[in-house]
């Protein structure tokens, strides 16, 4: 694997765990897809660093779990404006 990309998946992982960021501000952030950023979380950065692979995954889990309410939050918005 490229240098670059290891460095840039501790990088997202780190960022989700300091951030709590979701899969799509990771992305924005590092000007990636959201597919690269999963890629990056669950394949490389497994290889690279398990326990900082479990941290992030744990947190993009929790995400995960709660994005049917923050999209109901949004809608909820949208419509009371």
């Amino acid at each position: 694997m490229k240098a670059y990309i290891e460095e840039r998946a501790i990088e997202v992982g780190e960022y989700i765990i300091k951030s709590k960021a979701t899969v799509r501000e990771a992305a924005k952030q590092f000007g990636i897809s959201k597919s690269t950023v999963h890629k990056d979380v669950k394949d490389r950065l497994l290889k690279i660093n398990p326990t900082l692979a479990r941290e992030a995954g744990k947190i993009l889990e929790i995400n995960k779990a709660e994005r049917h309410i923050r999209g109901g939050m949004a809608t909820r918005q949208k419509y009371r404006h």
